[in-house]
């Protein structure tokens, strides 16, 4: 009997959502329609990324990958509530659940090793700028992609694995929109102590570590040149700023969430939608909005659009 105890029996988990008023639900159907923005928005540079040849450096080849992340977190969280709160469904299955945290995770990890990746590409193109080009060539920023992706791949099958060998043979009920690691753990039917510890270092820590290298990173490249600024320096440290902003937007969650004890708090819910939808739609035009290079190409797409329409 014991044995069977152990055995993982769940098969489904439902999910409480943002909330239980049925009142509530309804704008926030409309309000997380933000989603198609998010796709849009992101779509939107990908686009313009591709089919604008001036666009074709590092760069931007870099921020495409990192855009592509942004779309896949908010359709990883977005689609699953959209659908939750138009037909009034609140479960989950068991492997879909975990295939979501896999695929978060996957996405997650990819994003935050690109931000390392273009803070390299950063301190290149402000302290070896003649080089920049020799340096960052393509067979270099190909590597730096796949290695990005890879070591989110790696991040996100320790994680689920570490979930996986878990028993799930008693409550099914999760207080969040989605599948994740804080909130699923806590339903096992085991003692988690040793695997929190491991994931809060996995995950945790591991944020922590990167956002301080970076921000001590970035803070030693706008010291060094503060005084001596050229046209592409000055155009490369524009662009160091948004990377800073965004940068911001995606570790202060991550940390919040999971540099601490797997303990349920108020502001959880609070800090998921800020990470899997807002985030999302905030930081192409974060890259835009001071990027006269980037709107220039963006008008010039809509432009082109609007006159082949017109013929």
């Amino acid at each position: 009997m014991e044995v069977e105890n152990l055995m993982t029996t769940v098969t489904e988990f439902v999910l409480l959502g943002l909330t239980q008023s049925p009142e509530l639900k309804c704008l926030l159907f409309l309000v997380f329609l933000v989603y198609l923005m998010t796709w849009l928005s992101n779509l939107t540079l990908i686009i313009v990324v591709i089919t604008n040849s001036q666009l074709h450096v590092p760069l931007y080849f870099f921020l495409t990958n990192l855009v592509f992340t942004d779309i896949s977190d908010s359709s990883i969280m977005a689609a699953k509530l959209l659908w939750d709160l138009a037909s009034h469904t609140r479960t989950i299955s068991f492997n879909w659940c975990i295939i979501q945290i896999f695929l978060f995770h996957f996405s997650e990890g990819a994003g935050i090793f690109l931000l390392v990746v273009m803070a390299v590409d950063r301190y290149v193109a402000i302290h070896k700028p003649l080089r920049y080009l020799t340096i960052m060539n393509q067979d270099v920023c190909t590597g730096l992609v796949i290695g990005s992706w890879m070591g989110g791949f790696t991040h996100s099958i320790v994680q689920t694995a570490l979930i996986i060998q878990l028993p799930f043979c008693g409550p099914n009920i999760l207080d969040n929109f989605y599948c994740d690691i804080p909130q699923v753990i806590k339903l096992a039917c085991a003692n988690t102590d040793l695997v929190e510890l491991l994931m809060v270092s996995n995950s945790g820590l591991l944020i922590s570590y990167i956002f301080l290298i970076l921000l001590i990173s970035y803070s030693i490249i706008l010291v060094k040149i503060r005084k001596h600024i050229t046209d592409g320096q000055h155009k490369a440290l524009s662009t160091c700023a948004a990377q800073i902003r965004v940068m911001s937007l995606i570790f202060m969650p991550g940390i919040f969430i999971y540099d601490r004890p797997f303990k349920k708090l108020l502001e959880d819910k609070i800090v998921s939608v800020t990470s899997s939808l807002i985030t999302p739609m905030l930081n192409p035009i974060i890259y835009t909005l001071r990027n006269a290079e980037m709107k220039n190409a963006i008008w010039r797409l809509m432009s082109r659009i609007l006159f082949s329409r017109s013929k």
